[in-house]
């Protein structure tokens, strides 16, 4: 505001008296860049990591259920997403609902499985 000749005018507006495109032309966005550069380093060295890694852990169980049980992908979706859930063990109304046609045994393979791929981390 300091560069800027001005004069009030009428209905509270202002009269710009001097030349101001250079001001206003090459914008300093160095703030900006900093942060998109921020986003796009978090999503290559961490985001994108943590997801291929997640990617890998669910392949490799959906491949052993298909492998060992005869399931539709639906349900071995499902049955993934609630040991994800339930960190690793199935639930009570899991096994006697959606899950019902396993036994205790294939239970706890299942859960041994997931256990081994994802560890602590779910």
């Amino acid at each position: 505001m300091d560069l800027i000749e001005w004069e009030p005018a009428p209905q509270g507006n202002v009269h710009v008296l001097n030349e101001t495109i250079d001001l206003y032309r090459y914008f300093d966005a160095t703030r900006q860049a900093e942060f998109l550069y921020e986003c796009v380093q978090q999503t290559v060295e961490k985001t994108l990591p943590e997801e291929v890694a997640y990617l890998e852990r669910h392949d490799g169980m959906k491949s052993y259920i298909d492998a060992h049980f005869d399931m539709s992908d639906k349900l071995a979706e499902t049955l993934i997403a609630f040991l994800r859930q339930g960190k690793g063990k199935l639930s009570n109304r899991a096994r006697t609902k959606e899950l019902s046609n396993l036994t205790g045994k294939e239970t706890a393979m299942l859960e041994a499985k997931f256990a081994n791929l994802f560890g602590e981390s779910e």
